[in-house]
C-alpha cells in the first residue's frame, strides 16, 4: 500500500519525537521523562502533541519497545555470526554483546534494567515479547546443544519444580526444568554483571571490565554445561 503524505508526516513525526525522547531520558533519566520538553523541543505546542503521543506512560512504553528491539538486534546479530555447532561461542558472543549494548546505551539500559520508573507499570502485552527475544535467544543455545540434568544440579523444591516444567511449552526445545534453572541463573548473573558496571558499583574494584566479563561467562558457561569457547 502506498503511503500517504499524511501517514509519511505521522511516521517522521514520531521518529523525531522518540529521537527526542532518548535524548532526554539520556540527560534526565526516565523520571524525568516530559511530554511538554519534547513537544517544546520539537516545536509543537502540548494539545497537538497528544495526538502522536496521547501520555508519558505511553511514551515510556513506546521508549522501553524500541529499547528492547534494538538490544535484542544487536545481541542476536552477534550471536548468528557463530557457527551453530560452537556453543561456548555463541554464549560468549551473548555475553560480550549484551555488554556492548548497555556501554553504547546507558540510558536505554537504565530503563530497561535500573530501578522502576515511580508510578508507571509496564504493559506487558506490549513490552513482554521484546524484553524476551535475549534471555530466549539464551535459551535457544540451551536446546541447541541438547543439555541435560546432570548430577551437578542442586536439587530443587517439588513446587519450584512444577513451576519451571510449566513454562516448557512456551520456551524453545524441550528444556529439563534444571536446566532452564542454569539459564536463569546465567542471564541474571549476565545483567547483574553489566548492571554492577554501567551503575558504578565495581568502583575501587574492577577496572578490568571487558577481561572481568569474558572471566566471569567461561565460569558461567561452565555452569550451564558448554564448553569453552578457549
Amino acid at each position: 500500500m502506498t503511503e500517504t503524505s499524511r501517514q509519511r508526516r505521522h511516521r517522521e513525526t514520531m521518529a523525531d519525537i522518540l529521537r527526542i525522547a532518548h535524548e532526554q531520558l539520556a540527560s534526565e533519566g526516565a523520571a524525568g521523562l516530559s511530554l511538554r520538553a519534547v513537544a517544546r523541543e520539537l516545536g509543537l505546542v502540548s494539545s497537538a502533541m497528544y495526538r502522536y503521543v496521547p501520555s508519558r506512560d505511553e511514551l515510556l512504553t513506546l521508549l522501553i519497545e524500541e529499547s528492547y528491539n534494538a538490544f535484542g538486534d544487536a545481541v542476536e546479530a552477534a550471536e548468528s555470526r557463530c557457527r551453530r555447532d560452537d556453543f561456548g561461542r555463541r554464549w560468549l558472543a551473548i555475553g560480550r554483546s549484551v555488554r556492548r549494548w548497555a556501554v553504547a546505551n546507558p540510558a536505554e539500559w537504565a530503563l530497561l534494567y535500573g530501578s522502576p520508573v515511580p508510578g508507571y507499570h509496564a504493559p506487558p502485552e506490549r513490552t513482554t515479547a521484546a524484553g524476551s527475544r535475549v534471555p530466549l535467544l539464551l535459551l535457544s543455545l540451551l536446546a541447541d546443544a541438547q543439555l541435560r540434568p546432570t548430577p551437578d544440579d542442586p536439587p530443587m523444591t517439588t513446587a519450584l519444580h512444577r513451576e519451571l516444567d510449566r513454562l516448557r511449552p512456551a520456551l524453545p526445545g524441550d528444556l529439563a526444568p534444571e536446566v532452564l534453572a542454569r539459564g536463569l541463573l546465567a542471564f541474571s548473573s549476565l545483567c547483574g554483571l553489566v548492571s554492577l558496571e554501567q551503575f558504578g558499583q565495581f568502583t575501587n574494584t574492577i577496572t578490568q571490565f571487558p577481561a572481568h566479563l569474558d572471566h566471569q561467562l567461561a565460569r558461567l558457561g561452565a555452569v550451564l554445561g558448554l564448553p569453552d569457547p578457549g
